[in-house]
């Protein structure tokens, strides 16, 4: 009879392998894609399109915003190919740069108007029932500076020094605006 700790040690050793199987499967689909093969990049794109539309979500803040970046994104990652080194996972890298097209695509808008720290409009009629429902609508209401530096932060783990280089900010303007997004996040959430 197996034991309760050696059947979680045994499930965590699985979904390991099946994580570096993975890690493997993209590192091979991302040599093949760099050597031209569309349909291995293509590959790539199904598996890791879930996460990086999330990512783009969380920082845009509308579900158009998000598609068009996740696209650009993309046609980025098919550019930039040739500079994937396979040091980390390629959803690493994946990752990273998504994050990079959508800071510029944000930072870009930002600069066209001025900074905006308004509070987050009251609930909609409509919204969603649910916790998490109800923090992904109020993290999309907030001002573009505050749902970014908070998205970056508290979902993504980067750091103020991280940020403020990213956004090109201060580093005490990165924690004004993690702060506004916290207390705006409250405010709406009735915590």
């Amino acid at each position: 009879m197996e034991r309760a700790g050696e059947s979680s040690v045994r499930e965590l050793a699985e979904r390991e392998m099946a994580v570096s199987g993975s890690a493997l499967e993209d590192a091979v689909l991302a040599e093949r894609a760099k050597a031209g093969d569309r349909a291995a990049f293509e590959q790539l794109y199904r598996g890791h399109a879930g996460r990086a539309y999330a990512l783009c979500l969380r920082l845009a803040g509308n579900a158009h915003d998000a598609e068009d970046l996740l696209q650009e994104a993309f046609v980025r990652a098919w550019q930039k190919l040739h500079t994937f080194r396979g040091d980390s996972a390629f959803g690493t890298w994946f990752h990273r740069l998504s994050v990079n097209v959508v800071i510029g695509a944000l930072r870009a808008k930002l600069r066209m108007r001025p900074a905006d720290y308004v509070e987050c409009p009251g609930r909609a009629a409509s919204a969603s029932p649910g916790l998490r429902l109800d923090l992904e609508a109020a993290i999309a209401q907030l001002p573009d500076g505050a749902r970014i530096v908070f998205v970056l932060h508290d979902v993504e783990g980067y750091r103020h020094p991280e940020i403020a280089a990213l956004l090109g900010i201060a580093v005490g303007t990165s924690k004004v605006q993690l702060h506004r997004a916290r207390h705006a996040l409250r405010k709406e959430l009735g915590s």
